[in-house]
């Protein structure tokens, strides 16, 4: 198994990640992790057989749980869809390591005073029905609560809450309870 998948297996279920059972279990049984596995195969793949059979599990496992992550979109290791359902990730958005998503989330492109795509830090939580969009920068060890937007800066060690989003920045990580299995 390829080292960034094997990372992202372990945030779901830490060292038992080097097991066969375990592996297995969370690749067909696993929603999140299983687009995660495909989505990491299409990245990696080497020649255009391989790549088209990843592509198609793909586009199969997006029909059928209601993620829209592209291949394209610059991941860091350690990626866990923490539930499934409708989540939405623009393919220009960059994303750092030990990252948490919900679902019902959208990470996307705007025009206007903040035109482009986010760029999201390491220790990121995102929850349920949060939204992050535009040319923004979101730093690191950050909490997206519930149902908040963002389409503003926001700096390390904070949480955002409501819609229009607030900054609640704290001294130490607010996401070190939700971020399990944390990759160095």
């Amino acid at each position: 198994m390829n080292r960034i998948i094997k990372d992202d297996l372990y945030r779901y279920i830490g060292k038992d990640c080097e097991k066969l059972f375990w592996r297995l279990r969370y690749i067909y049984f696993t929603p999140g992790f299983q687009y995660i596995y495909f989505m990491r195969h299409v990245q990696i793949s080497r020649n255009i057989i391989s790549r088209i059979f990843w592509q198609v599990c793909l586009k199969l496992c997006s029909f059928k749980f209601g993620f829209q992550i592209p291949p394209e979109t610059k991941i860091g290791r350690g990626f866990r869809i923490v539930h499934f359902g409708s989540i939405v990730i623009n393919p220009r958005a960059i994303i750092g390591k030990n990252f948490n998503i919900s679902q019902g989330t959208l990470i996307g492109y705007a025009a206007g005073k903040r035109e482009g795509t986010p760029t999201i830090g390491d220790n990121v939580c995102m929850n349920a029905n949060s939204t992050i969009v535009g040319n923004v920068k979101i730093g690191n060890n950050v909490l997206i609560a519930p149902g908040a937007f963002v389409n503003f800066d926001v700096p390390d060690n904070s949480i955002v809450i409501g819609n229009p989003g607030k900054i609640i920045e704290r001294e130490e990580s607010p996401t070190s309870k939700y971020i399990v299995y944390k990759l160095n």
